[in-house]
């Protein structure tokens, strides 16, 4: 766990720190020939796309928009599924019947074919907007695990105490039930952390996410898709940048979720 803390942790402080340790503006495109497609190099150590830009400072660029919008789709769906599993586990009755089975639609429909056919009829989104996406389209099983989780909590003993000794219901759940809930909501966000990664890059190389000239490992790998073989080093780089965040991140939710369960919490 400690490796792929340090490897999650490597990306994010290059994503940080990518104005200023970059070599060469990821938008800047030389008018010379004989700088495109250019193998790497000393000068381009991840060599040089179809339009003549650095790679390696388009793949640093490109990890700030990638786990950026990811980051920020994945917390607005942990909050929203967060509030609405909360709301249906706590509540009960109609209240419960209604929110589950709205998230029943939705979990009906693939999330990729549900992208696509939003993204197919509104036109590629901005970064915003494609943040609003994925966060909107992905916060059901959220909902479910934290739904299951809150009706359990909320029969415990210490729970039914507090009721007994006049706790106002607010009391009882912000400090009782929200922090039984909170491991589970960290697994969670590991888990669609390394989910949203890949999605978004499969969007940008689509063509349907992150619009050129704002790099994204996905939109950098789909400059090369007309010529992988040609260009091998414009796909290798941004797909190793995917997929060892992913490892990375799936790596730290597993040992997250053993340790859960070594301690009794159950994680869906």
């Amino acid at each position: 766990m400690k490796f792929a803390a340090a490897v999650l942790a490597m990306f994010v402080l290059v994503a940080f720190a990518a104005p200023a340790i970059a070599p060469y503006d990821p938008r800047e495109t030389p008018q010379s020939e004989t700088q495109k497609n250019l193998a790497p190099s000393a000068a381009h150590p991840f060599g040089t796309d179809q339009f003549s830009r650095d790679v390696l400072s388009r793949v640093m660029f490109g990890a700030r928009v990638s786990l950026g919008v990811a980051a920020a789709a994945v917390a607005l769906a942990l909050t929203l599924g967060a509030a609405v599993g909360a709301l249906a586990g706590y509540s009960g009755g109609w209240t419960d019947i209604v929110c589950m089975r709205f998230v029943d639609a939705l979990m009906a429909v693939p999330r990729v074919l549900l992208l696509l056919v939003i993204v197919a009829t509104t036109g590629p989104p901005s970064v915003a907007g494609l943040i609003l996406l994925l966060g909107f389209t992905g916060w059901a099983t959220t909902s479910r695990i934290v739904r299951a989780e809150v009706r359990a909590l909320r029969e415990r003993d210490f729970v039914l105490a507090s009721r007994a000794l006049g706790a106002p219901e607010s009391r009882v759940f912000f400090a009782h039930i929200l922090p039984g809930i909170v491991p589970q909501i960290l697994v969670m966000a590991t888990l669609a952390l390394a989910t949203v990664i890949p999605l978004e890059a499969g969007l940008s190389f689509l063509g349907l996410g992150i619009q050129p000239p704002t790099p994204s490992w996905g939109n950098i790998i789909g400059d090369a898709a007309a010529h992988p073989a040609d260009a091998w080093w414009v796909v290798l780089f941004p797909g190793l940048a995917i997929v060892c965040t992913v490892l990375a991140v799936n790596t730290i939710g597993e040992n997250l979720r053993k340790r859960l369960d070594r301690r009794g919490v159950v994680i869906a």
